[in-house]
């Protein structure tokens, strides 16, 4: 009797916002479903040759990454989160908001930056050499290997833990820090025992996005020489040339993400964090004097200079060697095909994320939560699982349409959609629907029901509900969402390195074949303009948020 309620429930609200909300869902979820039939697909000659020999050292070499990368960023941000939240010194206001800067730069772009600077011949050694006769043993500040891995992408993911830990602690109750003050916890232990225990949340939710970049990243991993699953992903497909063993691996690389979604879940069961609100009221931060002070000021410059100030600034030096011979109308196109395809897919993204949130707050049932895990599971797929699995779907939709290609003069046999920049587009849309969608969820939290209740008492309908009442003030957040969308498709570069039609190319992909080609120097200036779009991005969401608090 519930479920035939239910049932009916639902038809009566189908319209087209939930028409359009469940097409969003299933365009996201096919490629992926798409991938995941690979592990039950007969494999290949080469696919036993790759589980034989490779599979194990791509296994090993992502769960180091994972390891290191993840317990180095989290240990990074959180510290850097407390110091920054709970106590006074100075450049503390400065660096509440600097130290999110790194996200700006696209850790590829770090990874042959820092490199080229650690060479032999780069400008730290050869400085030591020439100015100060010191010699440096081979191998021992260079960084192409595991190590260095770990050292780029901590330094440029760990802004994820600390946005998230530091809204977290500014938000939340004070009451059992201050206790603990009372009670003569010191420093250290109030930091072990209390800001940790009460963090968790905020804790694993960066280290979970620390973990799902870092299995997918590419660049870092490929440039380094580090096996990973996702580097084993493109070596199959360009070098192998067999989808097929690609598409293996991208289904096993997508269990153990699956796998790792289910573990933390499991580790956060039964655990509740609920205050007062009575209690609620901003964390009253400490001064820190003398040595203290002078140690956490220290601190935050180092991690600054480390991951934004030395890397920029090492490019705008490389950019002025080669700006007369870089800046040429194929660089504008570059930069206009990067702004202008993240700009379609993002406007695609959040009217989607627009339709399902608003579905989802109308329905309130299960389905509607169902929806909402269905529109953001694929940030936490890596991109070149996505790529294979749209590129799969798109060459089987090519042969389905193949006898209407034939009849509107497009050609029998060709593979229309496998070749243009849908397919690339397509892969965008699912890859960060839930940046865009999430803002949006959370503007429609804010907004109270009873004015959409209000509305229709006074006669609008649903559309003018959502056009007159709720889109003003949803303004801000979807301003957010924009710009979060916005600068991570611009930076994303598996998706695009794998999907981009023959004559389109991006800053992203050719910043990265240029530093491939060893052309370092040349890949500066198209580095700079990356990184200058997502500064003023992440500049952009501070003004907004500063603007939300007061």
């Amino acid at each position: 009797m519930n479920k035939r309620r239910l049932f009916i429930n639902l038809k009566k609200r189908m319209n087209v916002w939930t028409i359009v909300s469940l097409t969003g869902a299933a365009v996201i979820l096919l490629p992926i479903l798409y991938v995941l039939s690979g592990l039950i697909r007969p494999a290949n000659d080469n696919w036993e040759t790759v589980k034989q020999f490779l599979l194990t050292d791509y296994v090993i070499g992502s769960l180091k990454l994972v390891l290191f990368t993840g317990f180095f960023a989290t240990s990074i941000g959180v510290v850097l989160a407390w110091l920054v939240v709970g106590y006074t010194f100075p450049l503390r206001k400065w660096f509440t908001w600097a130290l999110m800067l790194p996200l700006a730069v696209p850790p590829y772009i770090a990874a042959y930056t820092y490199a080229t600077m650690t060479s032999y011949t780069g400008f730290i050694q050869a400085t030591l050499r020439n100015q100060f006769d010191i010699h440096i043993s081979p191998g021992t500040i260079e960084i192409m290997s595991t190590r260095g891995a770990v050292f780029i992408l901590t330094l440029f993911l760990f802004p994820y833990v600390f946005m998230i830990a530091k809204m977290f602690l500014e938000r939340q109750s004070a009451v059992y820090i201050e206790n603990a003050r009372l009670l003569g916890h010191k420093r250290l232990s109030l930091f072990f025992n209390v800001v940790l225990p009460i963090s968790r949340p905020a804790i694993i939710a960066g280290l979970m996005l620390v973990v799902f970049e870092v299995l997918s990243d590419y660049g870092v991993a490929n440039y380094f020489g580090v096996q990973t699953l996702s580097t084993a992903i493109f070596q199959t497909w360009f070098s192998m040339y067999d989808v097929d063993s690609a598409m293996k691996l991208a289904a096993w690389l997508m269990v153990v993400i699956i796998g790792i979604f289910v573990l933390e879940r499991y580790l956060r069961r039964n655990q509740q964090y609920n205050t007062s609100m009575k209690q609620n009221k901003p964390l009253a931060p400490k001064p820190l004097k003398g040595a203290a002070a002078f140690g956490a000021t220290a601190f935050c410059m180092v991690v600054f200079l480390l991951s934004f100030v030395i890397p920029v600034v090492q490019l705008i030096v490389w950019a002025t060697w080669t700006y007369e011979k870089m800046w040429t109308a194929d660089l504008i196109e570059l930069t206009l095909n990067s702004l202008s395809g993240a700009a379609i897919a993002t406007f695609v993204i959040l009217i989607f994320a627009l339709l399902s949130t608003r579905t989802v707050r109308t329905m309130s049932s299960w389905p509607a939560y169902l929806l909402t895990k269905l529109m953001t599971v694929g940030y936490a797929v890596p991109g070149a699982i996505i790529a294979i699995g749209v590129l799969a779907v798109c060459i089987q939709f090519d042969k389905w349409l193949s006898p209407i290609y034939a009849s509107v003069g497009i050609g029998e046999g060709m593979l229309w959609l496998s070749t243009s920049l849908f397919m690339l587009l397509a892969g965008y849309v699912i890859r960060f629907m839930a940046t865009g969608y999430n803002a949006i969820e959370t503007g429609y939290d804010k907004i109270p029901r009873t004015y959409s209740e209000a509305a229709r008492t006074l006669g609008h309908g649903s559309a003018s509900t959502f056009f007159k009442i709720e889109l003003p003030l949803l303004r801000g957040s979807i301003v957010t969402g924009f710009i979060l969308t916005f600068v991570e498709i611009v930076k994303e570069l598996p998706i695009t390195m794998l999907l981009r039609p023959f004559n389109f190319d991006t800053l992203a992909a050719r910043t990265y074949q240029f530093a491939i080609d060893e052309r370092i120097y040349e890949a500066a200036l198209p580095s700079l303009l990356l990184i200058g779009i997502s500064f003023i991005s992440v500049l952009c969401i501070l003004k907004i948020e500063k603007e939300k608090t007061r």
